[in-house]
């Protein structure tokens, strides 16, 4: 945000390769003054969500209702000009409701197919728990290939095709748990929170000056980056340094998971390269061109804890993957 309040300038794509760092900080930056604007507090949940965003990965989004999860979503699409739709998940949702379907038009008396909601730059998978396998099944290989097989035809997504699903974590009843294959396929898992005291204050006090969540551009939010620029941010990760003891850390890390008695199914390879595409992802907006140890620590628990399946005796001590995760990584020695 400039001084005096104004839009942040576009951020320029063309660049030196050796500004590479420079372009996912102030894209950091830029998203980060937009959304601000809608949203109090929830800075780590931001901060995850554009790591996932920059790095082409889809985040599992899980806290009680009413913790910004929905308008963080639709600030930070608006904010990276991205076309934004949401889905309402339900038992009775079906398949067709996501992908789509054909439907015969009566001038023409041919199928035409009606693309579904899918066929977006973000897509917010709201309460993703309430639809039964099927329906879920309908995003795999959406989330995994960016591309959709319809109607015997398959059509590419949105280069910056991303998912970001929410859960409620207390409520049960009604909801079917998300399968094994689908939940890998997730980069991070965040959890959304309560706001502190001073930035529930603050919520009220905006709310108090007539802020609407539901109207984004009435509170000032705007596009501050271009899918151009998105996109040559995600290229950029590639200059991103990792010294071979950190990206030995990183194997190491995930492979601990699999020998440890208190888990029953530890993460696979494609958590190691989430979380080494996240740590690139990560020192690149904080403004560093290398990745630290600390990183790689710092984002062990989004990225793997969601992926594992407890022993039944760890369950039955009442542990959860998170407590689990901590002792795992804690076992690893860090690399100096």
């Amino acid at each position: 945000m400039t001084p005096t309040g104004g839009p942040i300038a576009p951020v320029p794509v063309a660049q030196p390769q050796s500004a590479a760092v420079t372009i996912a900080h102030r894209v950091r930056e830029a998203a980060f003054a937009e959304v601000r604007k809608a949203v109090v507090g929830q800075d780590e949940a931001l901060e995850l969500m554009l790591c996932g965003l920059i790095t082409g990965g889809h985040v599992l989004l899980e806290g009680v209702p009413g913790v910004a999860k929905t308008l963080m979503a639709r600030a930070l699409a608006l904010s990276v000009s991205a076309e934004f739709r949401r889905i309402q998940f339900t038992p009775d949702l079906m398949p067709a409701d996501i992908l789509g379907t054909s439907v015969f038009d009566m001038k023409t008396q041919t199928f035409v197919l009606v693309k579904g909601p899918i066929f977006t730059d973000l897509l917010l998978a709201d309460e993703i728990n309430r639809a039964p396998a099927k329906t879920q099944s309908a995003l795999l290989e959406a989330m995994q290939e960016r591309s959709v097989s319809l109607e015997g035809r398959h059509t590419t997504l949105s280069p910056i095709f991303t998912v970001f699903a929410t859960q409620n974590p207390v409520e049960s009843e009604g909801t079917y748990p998300l399968p094994e294959a689908q939940l890998d396929r997730f980069l991070f898992k965040i959890d959304v929170g309560y706001p502190s005291d001073h930035e529930e204050e603050a919520i009220l006090q905006s709310v108090h000056r007539g802020f609407d969540s539901g109207d984004l551009t009435r509170a000032g939010v705007q596009p501050a980056i271009t899918q151009e620029q998105l996109l040559a941010t995600r290229e950029s990760m590639r200059q991103v340094a990792i010294e071979p003891p950190v990206l030995s850390y990183v194997r190491k890390l995930v492979a601990a998971t699999r020998v440890s008695n208190r888990i029953r199914l530890g993460a696979g390879p494609r958590a190691g390269v989430h979380l080494l595409l996240a740590s690139k992802a990560l020192a690149a907006l904080r403004g560093r061109s290398f990745v630290t140890p600390d990183d790689v620590r710092y984002l062990a628990g989004p990225v793997l804890k969601h992926r594992l399946l407890l022993s039944p005796d760890a369950e039955l001590d009442g542990a959860t993957p998170a407590e689990v995760l901590r002792e795992v990584v804690n076992s690893v020695e860090v690399p100096r």
